[in-house]
């Protein structure tokens, strides 16, 4: 009696559990054509959609300015840079971005967050000046933890005293 039961709690049991299987899901059909999604941009021939930080770097002279030793003035040459990185960011209003400040490896760590600090906050400065709401900016400074070059001379020092300019977007 006790092996009739046990095979009828069996079967039971797998009988609920075949009931119990999953349809298969609906493919639903394509949306009507030429509608999209507010604020999709359609990419550009190469994959790139406009507004982008891949945009950006495509459109600008460079995302970077270097500065002299132990200085944070803005030189032609990253005014030059900067003037290309406005007219951008004047297209794409609502873009924000982050400008990163950086040191050589010379000086206390203390001097190069200071002095990376003005060097972004210049950048910021000068793009404000030229139309860029300065809400859409923000600053960092990195001092000399994240150079680009990692040389103890010249032309590493040159190269790792930047600002440069992300698309946070």
């Amino acid at each position: 009696m006790a092996k009739l039961t046990t095979t009828i709690i069996i079967a039971a049991a797998l009988l609920a559990t075949a009931g119990c299987t999953t349809k298969r899901k609906e493919t639903l059909p394509p949306g009507p054509v030429g509608t999209t999604a507010p604020g999709y941009q359609e990419p550009a021939g190469d994959g790139i959609i406009p507004g982008s930080a891949a945009d950006f770097l495509r459109s600008v002279t460079s995302d970077t300015i270097h500065f002299a030793l132990d200085q944070y003035d803005i030189d032609s040459e990253a005014r030059a840079t900067l003037d290309s990185q406005s007219a951008w960011l004047a297209k794409y209003p609502n873009v924000p971005v982050s400008i990163e400040g950086h040191c050589d490896e010379r000086g206390t760590r203390e001097y190069n967050l200071a002095l990376g600090d003005r060097r972004a906050n210049a950048t910021k400065n000068y793009l404000a000046a030229r139309g860029v709401s300065p809400t859409r900016i923000t600053t960092i400074s990195y001092g000399k933890e994240r150079p680009i070059a990692l040389g103890s001379d010249e032309a590493s020092w040159a190269q790792n005293r930047r600002a440069v300019t992300i698309v946070l977007k």
